[in-house]
């Protein structure tokens, strides 16, 4: 732990934890820090819809796109890649079996968030719904939604509940995963 302290303390990652920022106070920010170091690897907005835009809107809708356009045009003026991290609405927790994985329209105020963004991934875990079930204990997936220059499509990833992290599956053979077969020379 405290070997990981040490290497966390060292890198150049800077929290700003501001309630209700708008994306113009994030920006000014931004640029500062740019200026001082000379580049910015990545933003990161965790989440979205606790973001504010200056001015009144008619809607959260009409927020949370005038948010999400103004993202996107910080990233190019940064030019850095910018993260918006982003809920669901309650519709998956509705349907059920493998209707329940996310799609595009499950994102909340989500018009501008899906036509604004590059890349859209959600995080599913099966065993967020089927507690008990032992074939889908320590599995998730990234579906990749969206990807302007690129395919779709899902990942399945390991997940170590115990560290809240994701690994790749081929480390982690598991019964209803056909790395195991492969891994352990076996039929998959």
């Amino acid at each position: 732990l405290a070997m990981a302290a040490g290497r966390l303390h060292e890198l150049q990652i800077y929290i700003d934890d501001t309630a209700g920022a708008t994306v113009m106070e994030m920006r000014g920010k931004a640029r500062r820090l740019q200026a001082e170091k000379g580049r910015l690897d990545l933003v990161v907005v965790d989440y979205l819809q606790l973001m504010s835009s200056p001015g009144k809107t008619e809607s959260r809708v009409q927020e949370i796109s005038t948010i999400t356009r103004q993202l996107k045009g910080l990233a190019k003026e940064l030019n850095c890649p910018v993260i918006a991290v982003s809920q669901l609405s309650r519709k998956t927790e509705e349907r059920q079996g493998a209707a329940r994985r996310p799609v595009l329209s499950d994102l909340r105020e989500s018009g501008s968030i899906e036509q604004d963004a590059d890349l859209v991934l959600f995080v599913y875990r099966e065993e967020y719904y089927q507690r008990d079930n032992p074939n889908v204990q320590g599995m998730a997936e990234i579906i990749i939604g969206k990807q302007r220059n690129g395919p779709l499509g899902t990942v399945k990833l390991a997940f170590l509940k115990d560290y809240t992290r994701f690994e790749d599956m081929a480390n982690h053979p598991h019964p209803s995963s056909p790395v195991q077969g492969e891994a352990h020379g076996g039929a998959a």
